[in-house]
């Protein structure tokens, strides 16, 4: 099989290539391909028809050739008639990044949910890809009797199904969408905390879960081992109990169906009081990684906004028993310095070295910060009022009016900083 990393532009190589390449290998092999060969290829002009130029796609026909390569895989985005031109001229399937990804989300999918959110992402890659079908989709199906005209084309019906399944599976998805809403307002009322553990995949979020939970999460070393979201809860120091959420892992260029059918599971953290964002920090690329997962938190709305404020975050420095003694020195430095700009801990997921350390931060943040605030709230708001004194410390109450001469209660609550998260968006 063939690798090539086309991420470079410009005269260069792009920046990271190998380790572009041994994550592309790493897809690869996730779903069972044996990578045979792989290599680098800058790209200084894109061809319209076939991406590489005809020297590299030369050289791409004799590696397969002596490879006795099966399959293509490009790691970048292929248009339809540049992958279908590059089959015609390798003799072999190929498929590109998007694909591959789509391959192992396909695999990995364990619950109904997770396979219609796969299913979409597959129709809605597909849908612009009929183009590269064989020449059946060129036949028409005639009409009725001999006034019948000549009806539409196969690739028109091929089209036309994609679109009405599509549309049957995004109502699906939308009544998991508010199902899942429902269970998130359920859990709100709950007194218990939510702690989201997100990263980049492969990071260790799986072993982290199971090791801290007891749980047996599926957690190998494989890109994507684990798709679907998992809770289990957790007790806590001064917490009685807490909600600790794995969620699907990120990767850079993840293709925008994906993103968008596993929006109702990534908005699971949303509704996190604690991101706990678990980083290899072992990997060469652990920076960029650090980029492309803040990426996709960003567009979900983590950072919060003008009516919401962001999530409280944590960062566990994964795999630090992979550090020689000078790596570690260097990085705990910077711990030492907070650079992160945000509450760092080293840890071994696989080891449990930090682990305690690590869950003492958790109950810090979770349970420090508490804030005073005098309120006014209507009396007929009783929801308000009950959710006050079921999960902070109501210090004084007493009858009052509000600005409109309602007839209204003045509270004095402590609050901790999770609950005043929570408050604000209750």
């Amino acid at each position: 099989m063939v690798l090539p990393d086309i991420r470079a532009r410009g005269g260069g190589l792009a920046e990271n290539a190998e380790t572009r390449l041994e994550e592309g290998e790493g897809l690869a092999r996730a779903i069972g391909i044996e990578v045979v060969d792989s290599f680098v290829l800058p790209i200084r002009a894109v061809r319209p028809a076939t991406l590489f130029g005809e020297g590299q796609v030369e050289r791409m026909v004799v590696a397969a050739n002596q490879s006795d390569a099966e399959l293509v895989v490009v790691d970048g985005s292929l248009s339809a008639i540049q992958q279908r031109n590059l089959e015609e001229k390798l003799k072999r399937k190929v498929i590109d990044r998007t694909g591959l990804i789509l391959e192992i989300f396909g695999e990995r999918a364990a619950t109904a949910e997770g396979r219609l959110q796969v299913e979409l992402a597959h129709l809605d890659y597909q849908a612009g890809r009929l183009v590269r079908s064989w020449t059946h989709l060129e036949r028409q199906r005639g009409g009725f009797g001999f006034l019948g005209g000549p009806g539409e084309t196969q690739i028109e019906a091929d089209r036309r199904l994609i679109r009405n399944r599509m549309a049957r599976i995004r109502r699906e998805l939308e009544q998991v969408r508010r199902t899942r809403g429902l269970h998130r307002d359920r859990r709100k009322k709950a007194p218990w905390p939510i702690v989201a553990l997100v990263g980049y995949t492969n990071a260790g979020k799986s072993t982290l879960f199971n090791r801290v939970t007891g749980a047996s999460v599926l957690a190998e070393d494989l890109l994507f081992a684990t798709l679907d979201p998992t809770m289990r809860s957790v007790r806590l120091p001064g917490l009685d109990k807490a909600i600790l959420s794995d969620t699907v892992g990120f990767i850079s260029d993840l293709p925008t169906q994906l993103v968008a059918a596993f929006r109702a599971t990534l908005e699971e953290v949303t509704a996190a009081d604690l991101i706990v964002h678990v980083r290899d920090i072992a990997n060469p690329a652990t920076a960029s990684q650090k980029r492309q997962v803040e990426m996709v938190l960003a567009d979900l709305g983590v950072a919060g906004d003008e009516k919401t404020p962001p999530i409280p975050m944590i960062e566990a420095w994964n795999k630090w028993d992979l550090l020689d003694e000078e790596d570690r020195a260097t990085r705990q430095a910077l711990i030492d310095a907070d650079i992160a700009g945000v509450p760092v801990v080293p840890i071994s997921a696989l080891t449990g070295e930090g682990q305690d350390a690590l869950i003492g931060k958790i109950a810090a943040m979770l349970t420090g910060g508490a804030e005073t605030l005098d309120l006014i709230i209507p009396l007929a708001d009783g929801q308000r009022i009950a959710w006050l004194h079921a999960n902070g410390e109501v210090l004084a109450e007493e009858p009052t009016e509000d600005s409109a001469g309602t007839t209204a209660l003045k509270i004095r609550v402590r609050l901790a900083l999770r609950d005043l998260g929570r408050y604000t968006r209750l």
